[in-house]
């Protein structure tokens, strides 16, 4: 057995399961583990590793959906922008479905030259290059994206294109974390840290996790064997008590991240505050053009008014971000709610909560 295969192998995934049972054998009350990752929230349940751990340990999704994390007003002002006859609107696929403050989305502009979606930041550069109306990309994404992103708009910069702009919602992950653990009534024990952020950030940037207000973090990948590592080491740290970082992702994550991702994103952005769902504004959470590249912003250009943050009626999905309820404990969960007809952005990621467990957990 290689490598590869082990970390989807059942045998092993049986020994850390039973690692994990034998470490919560005696210990009473409930260890309450906050996977941060949107990614890891779809692949613990694909996999079924929910349905494997002690009934003594239980996994809520955090603030790790980063489509999820945007407000409301984000798409209100994008759908305004999609609306004007001489721009066009670029965006990931993601973001097409969510819906505004009046239910409506840039769905709604699908098929009449006004909505794109891109597969990379890379296609910004041709597609610009081959309209004479002006293209708004929306910048959402946390630190895994953001470096592909910023690349290209530096390549921008460079060629003095004209005609491109980025309307930035960009967010990191480390500001909200502590933000989570400023809750007076704090809910969670440890996190189950991202992979491909912290392949970017680094295992140091979580140091603050060490701290007397602190918690247990390990850093995990995404295959069986990663997770249920993640796992079986965090509920050991947190039943020691120790407020440690550990690094179960060492074959993508160093400590100091990736060098050259992180002078892309400072060449073109600087920290300033941004408003999560949910979450409120959060001091220097977010990532903005620099004075020398506002020109690009698109922000300033157009004269968008500030984001607010409001839900539908009947809508958990801002509890849900925040672990504090699960995706079922909604009344249109599943019903009013679906992915074809989303009612929050939890329903319309492909790393959102409600959307993973209405595949993988009823």
């Amino acid at each position: 057995m290689n490598w590869e295969e082990g970390l989807k192998s059942r045998e092993i995934a049986g020994k850390l399961t039973a690692r994990i049972k034998k470490s919560t054998a005696g210990y009473s009350g409930t260890i309450c583990i906050m996977e941060v990752c949107g990614t890891h929230t779809v692949a613990l349940r694909r996999s079924g590793i929910h349905s494997l751990l002690p009934d003594n340990i239980r996994l809520i999704s955090g603030p790790g959906c980063p489509v999820c994390v945007t407000p409301t007003g984000y798409i209100d002002n994008a759908l305004d922008l999609a609306s004007e006859k001489d721009i066009i609107v670029a965006t990931f696929g993601d973001m097409v479905k969510v819906p505004g403050s009046n239910r409506a989305s840039l769905s709604s502009f699908m098929g009449e030259d006004k909505i794109k979606i891109v597969y990379s930041p890379g296609e910004l550069i041709t597609l610009a290059n081959h309209t004479d109306k002006q293209v708004v990309f929306l910048g959402i994404g946390f630190e895994t994206t953001i470096p592909t992103i910023a690349s290209v708009f530096l390549r921008a910069s460079r060629e003095k294109m004209k005609n491109l702009f980025l309307y930035t919602a960009f967010k990191t992950v480390p500001p909200a974390l502590k933000a989570l653990l400023q809750d007076k009534n704090r809910y969670f024990n440890g996190f189950l840290l991202p992979g491909h952020v912290s392949a970017v950030i680094g295992r140091k940037a979580y140091d603050f996790l060490t701290e007397e207000n602190g918690v247990p973090g390990v850093i995990a990948g995404f295959e069986p064997a990663d997770m249920l590592s993640g796992i079986a080491s965090l509920v050991e740290l947190i039943i020691q008590e120790r407020n440690a970082v550990v690094n179960g992702y060492t074959r993508a994550v160093r400590e100091d991240g990736n060098r050259k991702a992180r002078e892309v994103i400072s060449e073109l952005l600087e920290p300033g505050e941004e408003r999560w769902r949910s979450l409120g504004i959060i001091p220097d959470s977010g990532l903005r053009l620099k004075k020398e590249f506002q020109a690009f912003d698109a922000e300033k250009v157009f004269s968008l008014p500030p984001v607010i943050d409001k839900e539908q009626p009947g809508c958990i999905c801002g509890e849900v971000i925040l672990g504090k309820a699960a995706p079922a404990e909604c009344g249109l969960f599943g019903t009013e709610c679906t992915p074809d007809h989303p009612v929050g952005p939890c329903m319309v990621s492909s790393e959102g909560t409600c959307s993973a467990y209405l595949r993988y957990t009823i």
